[in-house]
């Protein structure tokens, strides 16, 4: 057993050890994971990156109004990941009034993000952050008013509780007259959203049982991923998705960095992901006990997502 343990092994022995299995969903992006979430947004089923990129094409100019400054701003980007969508907003906005600072976790996310970036606008000032989102906020020491961007959907992995705490602590990042756009998926029926989480090519399957493969490669464990199925499922009423790998027989896995064995029952499952679906009254609910207001709510030509403008007061 190594004797100091990585934030993931700990993680991982934690979630595992509950009663009811629990993996972080922040761990599916690695290399592989980072490659299968881009092609889950390529899928026909993932609505959700057709709806967000419809507003950033077709309402860009209003988006510019709403969220520009009158004076050279940082423009911060949490969770980044390939810059999509982001990239049509940065390209209307005046090139001398801001300063691009995409922030993720995935450090191969945002190597791919700058190559493509600086290929795209290359006189684009940009400085990125692999770091935690809310100190890559706090250490851009900057005078400038800022802009903060949590786009597709990302407070939707947490339970309420953490939102709420989230754009709570976010806030507390903010000056008075510094604003948020964030992107929210709107609560739909069981028929559209089940099917974005379990594409008929398999690669949110593959996405989630990449979660099994990091813990083997990264942690010396034997998990035998063909052994676990993927399982999502949706609760209309509540708007609530939920993913878990589902153990398909009775089995044992060792991890050796941990020095632990697991047990699984047939049927038992892993919780891995959230994807919390938005009504106007539930954000309301969550920036209550903040200084944020909402500013603008912007939604698709389906009503299946919002992109939101918050302004701190």
């Amino acid at each position: 057993m190594i004797e100091t343990l990585t934030e993931f092994a700990k993680d991982v022995r934690d979630g595992l050890s509950k009663d009811n299995k629990t993996l972080p969903s922040r761990y599916f992006y690695d290399e592989i994971g980072d490659d299968l979430f881009v092609k889950i947004m390529d899928t026909p089923e993932y609505y959700l990156t057709d709806s967000e990129m419809e507003i950033f094409t077709d309402r860009t100019d209003e988006l510019v109004k709403l969220v520009n400054f009158d004076r050279k701003f940082d423009l911060i980007e949490l969770g980044a990941g390939d810059g999509t969508k982001t990239i049509h907003l940065l390209k209307a906005l005046p090139k001398s009034n801001f300063k691009y600072i995409p922030v993720d976790i995935s450090s191969n996310a945002l190597d791919l993000l700058s190559q493509r970036m600086k290929k795209a606008m290359p006189d684009l000032e940009i400085e990125t952050r692999n770091l935690e989102y809310f100190s890559a906020i706090k250490t851009t020491e900057s005078e400038n008013p800022k802009l903060v961007l949590f786009l597709g959907s990302s407070l939707g992995n947490m339970l309420d509780d953490r939102a709420k705490e989230f754009l709570s602590q976010l806030a507390k990042c903010l000056r008075k007259g510094d604003k948020v756009l964030l992107g929210l998926d709107l609560k739909k029926s069981a028929d559209i959203i089940l099917p974005a989480y379990n594409d008929a090519q398999g690669f949110t399957r593959e996405f989630n049982l990449n979660l099994l493969r990091r813990i083997n490669e990264e942690l010396e464990a034997d998990f035998d991923l063909s052994k676990f199925e993927h399982q999502p499922v949706y609760d209309e009423t509540k708007g609530i998705a939920l993913s878990y790998l589902r153990s398909t027989e009775d089995q044992t896995v060792n991890i050796s960095c941990l020095g632990c064995t697991f047990s699984f029952a047939e049927g038992e499952v892993i919780h891995t992901e959230i994807s919390r679906k938005y009504d106007r009254p539930l954000v309301d609910q969550l920036i209550e006990s903040t200084d944020l207001e909402i500013e603008a709510w912007i939604t698709d030509s389906k009503e299946y997502f919002a992109d939101i403008i918050l302004e701190k007061h």
